[in-house]
C-alpha cells in the first residue's frame, strides 16, 4: 500500500464519520411523515399545517408554533418546494429541529432531523476494514443509452422505481462481475447499490459503491475499500433502495464500511 493511498482513504473514512455524526446527518432523522397520512395537514409532534398543493407544500403557521422560515420567526402561509440543500441548511425549523420538505415518485413528506437523536447519542463509529489495494479494481462502465427503471422494495417495505444508466464491468481474480448503476445527471458520477456474500453476516443487508465519473473512453477504478453504509443504516426512517435484480456480488467483499460498531455494554 502506498502512502498517499492509504492516507487518502483514511481521510476518506475519517470525512465519512464526521459527515455521518454531524449534528443534522443521518444519525439525527427521527421520522419521515408522509402528508397523504394527514389529509388535514396535522403532524402528530410537528408545529404547524402542512398540505400538499401541486406538488408543493402549503405551510400553515401561527406564532406560537414557534417556526421559523430562512432563520426569521414564521407565521402565516408559504409554499414550500422539496429541500435540495443538506438537512443543516433546512428552510423552516422548530428550535433545534430541522423540518425537511422531500418527494419521492410524486408523494411529499416532511422529515425531522434532531440533533439530539437517540441514534446520534448512541453513536460509536462504524466498523471498517483496513485499507487493502488489492481491492482497487480496473472497471469500464457501459451505458444502456437510455435510462432504465427498475422496481425494486425499499427500506420501509414499500416498492419504487430505481433509475438505471448502465453497467459497471470489472474483473476479480480472472472472472468478470458487473453492477447496475445510476449516473448523475450533471457530474457523470456512477452510484450502485449492492450486496454480497457478506451481507447480513458480518456486514450490513447492503452497500453503496460510488467510483466517480468514468473517464471518457469508459474506464473507471472500482474501489471496494470504499463501499460504504447506506443512510438507512443509520436511521430507519430513510428509504434506500434494495440492490436492484443482479447487483448481489458472488463473492465476499471483506472491505470498506460493514456496519456500525455496537453501543459499549453497560457496567454491571
Amino acid at each position: 500500500m502506498s502512502d498517499d493511498a492509504g492516507r487518502a482513504w483514511k481521510d476518506w473514512h475519517e470525512h465519512r464519520v464526521d459527515t455521518v455524526s454531524a449534528p443534522y446527518g443521518p444519525l439525527a432523522l427521527t421520522a419521515t411523515h408522509w402528508l397523504a397520512d394527514y389529509p388535514d395537514g396535522r403532524i402528530p409532534a410537528v408545529p404547524g399545517r402542512w398540505q400538499e398543493t401541486d406538488g408543493r407544500v402549503r405551510l400553515t403557521a401561527t406564532e406560537a408554533d414557534g417556526l421559523t422560515l430562512d432563520g426569521a420567526p414564521f407565521a402565516g402561509t408559504a409554499r414550500l418546494d422539496p429541500d435540495h440543500a443538506p438537512p443543516a441548511g433546512a428552510r423552516v425549523a422548530a428550535g433545534p429541529l430541522h423540518l425537511v420538505v422531500v418527494r419521492r415518485e410524486g408523494a411529499v413528506a416532511v422529515r425531522v432531523f434532531d440533533p439530539d437523536s437517540p441514534a446520534r447519542r448512541a453513536f460509536r463509529g462504524i466498523e471498517v476494514t483496513p485499507y487493502d489495494p488489492a481491492l482497487v479494481l480496473p472497471g469500464r462502465f457501459r451505458p444502456y443509452g437510455e435510462q432504465r427503471t427498475v422496481r425494486v422494495e425499499t427500506a420501509d417495505g414499500q416498492v419504487r422505481g430505481l433509475g438505471l444508466d448502465g453497467e459497471l464491468v470489472f474483473d476479480r481474480a480472472g472472472t468478470e462481475h458487473r453492477l447496475h448503476v445510476a449516473a448523475d445527471g450533471e457530474s457523470g458520477a456512477l452510484w450502485a447499490v449492492f450486496a454480497d456474500v457478506t451481507s447480513s453476516l458480518t456486514s450490513y443487508r447492503f452497500r453503496f459503491l460510488k467510483p466517480g465519473p468514468p473517464h471518457r473512453d469508459g474506464r473507471v477504478t472500482v474501489d471496494l475499500n470504499r463501499a460504504e453504509l447506506p443512510p438507512c443504516a443509520f436511521a430507519e426512517h430513510f428509504i434506500c433502495p434494495f440492490p436492484p435484480p443482479g447487483n448481489t456480488l458472488p463473492f465476499e467483499v471483506t472491505a470498506g464500511e460493514r456496519r456500525l460498531k455496537a453501543a459499549l455494554a453497560p457496567p454491571f
